[in-house]
């Protein structure tokens, strides 16, 4: 059988990222421009200044990954972008530079969802067995996934307010930790003990997830402790407010996976670069005999790779656009 080379390009949020994947799981070459210093002064992503670098920097990705590959467009075989969601400007530069791509070169155009590119960054660590439970938290999303086969997502709940990266973000804003806020929170978490009382959110048994409650919680006791003259423990607010996140998501998701009958877990999306919540499901799955898999730090959080990867297979099923594609900021997985 022919050997399949997919270029995946995205752009969603910060990150300008080429990468060339053969057959879904060998990358044979990624790019990442990261924007994270740029947008550290505003404590968080500003969008209109993440699109204008994402067109800065698009061609030079590009020129640097083919590159690195020492290949050529005319060696790739069909071209994978991440179409939504993500912001509606930084989407934009990528899917324009992947459509003028696709006509140049006349290769097929591949949309893929940026969600299930996190599912897929796995992908590229060990072939996805099946059928799985994926659990996918980001500074965006927050969702539980039940797949039998390839390509075949089925959403069994997802956040209703803040993503929990989000919430780590606002965290480390109230205790004035540099962005982004969750690495530092997860350091911290290691040498404080959990001596903060915070709520555990939406205690109950669906598979949707809520965090805005908890963050405004951090608020309030940061006000509270303010008040009273006290100096709040960074060490241990992290730890306290670490320990509710891991019991919030390791809860639902090993209820999804004795429910749902599966013995494989996957692990995705930027928020599984935490060392505390990966500790705690390896923990939870050697316990219940549950194959589990997260991806490698550089696949973790926003690249092209896991895009291309998707991609591969969304390929192999006849998943193509043409060039009226256009970016959206908020799809369902499908």
């Amino acid at each position: 059988m022919k050997d399949i080379y997919i270029l995946g390009i995205e752009s969603s949020c910060d990150e300008t990222s080429f990468s060339i994947v053969k057959n879904g799981t060998d990358e044979i070459a990624t790019v990442i421009s990261s924007q994270i210093d740029i947008h550290k002064k505003y404590g968080g992503v500003v969008p209109e200044i993440a699109s204008r670098a994402h067109i800065k920097n698009i061609t030079f990705v590009l020129e640097e990954c083919l590159e690195k590959a020492n290949m050529k467009m005319e060696d790739i075989d069909a071209i994978a972008v991440t179409y939504g969601p993500g912001l509606i400007g930084s989407l934009l530069v990528g899917v324009e530079c992947a459509k003028t791509l696709a006509y140049l070169y006349n290769k097929p155009l591949v949309p893929v969802h940026h969600i299930s590119g996190h599912i897929y960054a796995n992908n590229l660590i060990k072939r996805l067995e099946f059928p799985l439970i994926a659990l996918v938290i980001s500074g965006g999303h927050t969702e539980l996934i039940y797949m039998q086969k390839d390509y075949d997502f089925q959403k069994l709940g997802g956040t209703l307010d803040d993503a929990v990266g989000e919430c780590y973000d606002k965290v480390g804003r109230v205790i004035n930790v540099e962005y982004p806020g969750g690495p530092v929170i997860d350091r911290l978490a290691t040498v404080g003990s959990h001596t903060y009382d915070l709520p555990i959110p939406l205690n109950d048994d669906s598979y949707n997830f809520s965090f805005s409650g908890l963050k405004s919680a951090v608020i309030n006791l940061a006000h509270n402790e303010a008040q009273r003259g006290h100096e709040l423990n960074k060490e241990d607010l992290a730890k306290s407010f670490q320990d509710v996140v891991v019991e919030t998501l390791t809860k639902k998701t090993m209820k999804a996976i004795k429910e749902y009958q599966v013995k494989n877990f996957i692990l995705a999306g930027g928020v599984a670069a935490n060392k505390g919540i990966r500790s705690k499901f390896q923990e939870l799955c050697e316990e219940n005999k549950i194959n589990y898999t997260f991806p490698s730090i550089k696949y973790s959080t926003d690249n092209a790779a896991m895009i291309a990867s998707s991609g591969y297979y969304a390929y192999i099923l006849g998943r193509r656009a043409d060039l009226t594609l256009n970016p959206v900021s908020s799809v369902e997985l499908k």
